[in-house]
C-alpha cells in the first residue's frame, strides 16, 4: 500500500492533485481512498489531502509516521506535515512561500527560507521543485500541482509512472489546457535531478 500526503494552501490545486493520483492508481487496477481537510479560508487556508492506494485499504486517513511521500506545495505546510513522514520516506516541496494573512498585513515576517533549510537538514530524500519558474514557463500559476506530480512520478516515489500520471492528467483537464499541463508534468519530472540523498 502507498500512503501519499499532499499539503498546501487553498487555491494551489492540492485536492485536484490527490484526485489525479487516486485516478492513476485506479486505472492500474488498484483500490484507492482519499480524504481532505481544508482550512477556514477557502483561499489561503491550509489544505491537507490523504491518498492511499493498493490491494486493500480500510481507511482513507494516513496514520502519523506512515506517509511514504509528502508532496508540499509550500514550505510552511511541509513543516506542519513532517510528523506524517515515515522513516526513509520522501518529500517533494515547492520552496516558494505563500504569505499568511498576518504577514501580508505587516504582522511578522515569513519567507520560507528557514523551513527549507530545516527540511534540507532533516529529510534524507528531498526534492525541491522550482514552482515559480515552471509556472512562469508554462504561462500559468495553476500548474504547480501537475509539476509536483511529474517530479514524484519521475522520481519513482508514487509507484505510478510518468506515462500513467500523464494519462490521468490528460483524462481530467480540458482540451485547451492539455499542452500546458503536459509541459508542467515534463518540467516537474526534470526537477528530480535536484534530489538530495
Amino acid at each position: 500500500m502507498k500512503n501519499i500526503l499532499l499539503c498546501g494552501v487553498g487555491g494551489q490545486g492540492t485536492v485536484l492533485a490527490s484526485k489525479l493520483i487516486a485516478q492513476a492508481a485506479m486505472e492500474k487496477g488498484m483500490k484507492a481512498k482519499s480524504a481532505e481537510t481544508i482550512g477556514m479560508a477557502q483561499r489561503g487556508g491550509s489544505v491537507v489531502s490523504h491518498v492511499r492506494f493498493g490491494q486493500e485499504i480500510y481507511s482513507p486517513l494516513i496514520p502519523m509516521g506512515q506517509a511514504d511521500v509528502i508532496m508540499a506545495f509550500e514550505p510552511g505546510e511541509a513543516m506542519r506535515a513532517i510528523p506524517y513522514l515515515k522513516e526513509g520516506g520522501s518529500m517533494i516541496v515547492c520552496p516558494d512561500a505563500i504569505l499568511p494573512v498576518t504577514a501580508s498585513l505587516g504582522i511578522g515576517g515569513y519567507s520560507g527560507t528557514k523551513a527549507v533549510e530545516y527540511l534540507k537538514e532533516h529529510v534524507k530524500s528531498l526534492v525541491l521543485v522550482d514552482g515559480t519558474s515552471i509556472c512562469k514557463e508554462c504561462g500559468s500559476p495553476k500548474v504547480l500541482n501537475v509539476a509536483l506530480l511529474g517530479a514524484a512520478a519521475a522520481g519513482g516515489m508514487l509507484g505510478i509512472t510518468i506515462e500513467e500520471m500523464e494519462n490521468a492528467v490528460m483524462n481530467r483537464v480540458p482540451d485547451k489546457l492539455k499542452d500546458m499541463n503536459r509541459k508542467a508534468l515534463q518540467l516537474g519530472a526534470a526537477s528530480v535531478s535536484n534530489m538530495k540523498r
